[in-house]
């Protein structure tokens, strides 16, 4: 099965390829890596929520964005190559997570961007990964995601 028939399957439709927000690219393909700038959890260019994890934004919540952010990323991988069958693996996500002081489950958030990339590659999704608690994101979004990913 395809990562698109996956994705069918899982009940995911693709969104239109976010647009930049600043002065960058998101996709820039060197030999046989991808690396995606950082992805927001927009749709149709706005957030669904806006804050600090573990203050105005429950745990839940913060994994739902994780996996906006994902679907996105696929979204722009898509785009960029034609077809999702050209990853051969997911090499790395970082994740930041808009924290509260004394939120500390930042690896809980991104397991949902972890578990999707496995539903979708199988073993070609599991990566190396970091979780980072940070002040403030880019329009007061609670999470931002990088991923470097090997193509064929």
């Amino acid at each position: 099965m395809s990562p698109e028939e996956k994705l069918k399957e899982l009940g995911i439709e693709f969104p239109e390829a976010p647009s930049p927000l600043g002065c960058y690219i998101p996709f820039v393909r060197t030999g046989n890596l991808v690396f995606l700038s950082g992805i927001l959890p927009l749709i149709e260019g706005k957030l669904l929520r806006q804050g600090k994890v573990g203050e105005n934004i429950k745990i839940d919540e913060a994994r739902e964005d994780a996996r906006i952010a994902t679907i996105n990323a696929l979204s722009i991988l898509k785009s960029n190559l034609g077809s999702l069958s050209n990853v051969k693996k997911c090499i790395k996500i970082t994740g930041y997570v808009a924290s509260a002081p004394d939120f500390i489950d930042q690896p809980e958030v991104l397991n949902a961007a972890s578990d999707l990339l496995f539903e979708v590659f199988g073993e070609g999704g599991r990566h190396v990964r970091s979780a980072v608690g940070v002040n403030v994101l880019p329009l007061n979004s609670p999470v931002e995601i990088k991923f470097i990913f090997q193509i064929i």
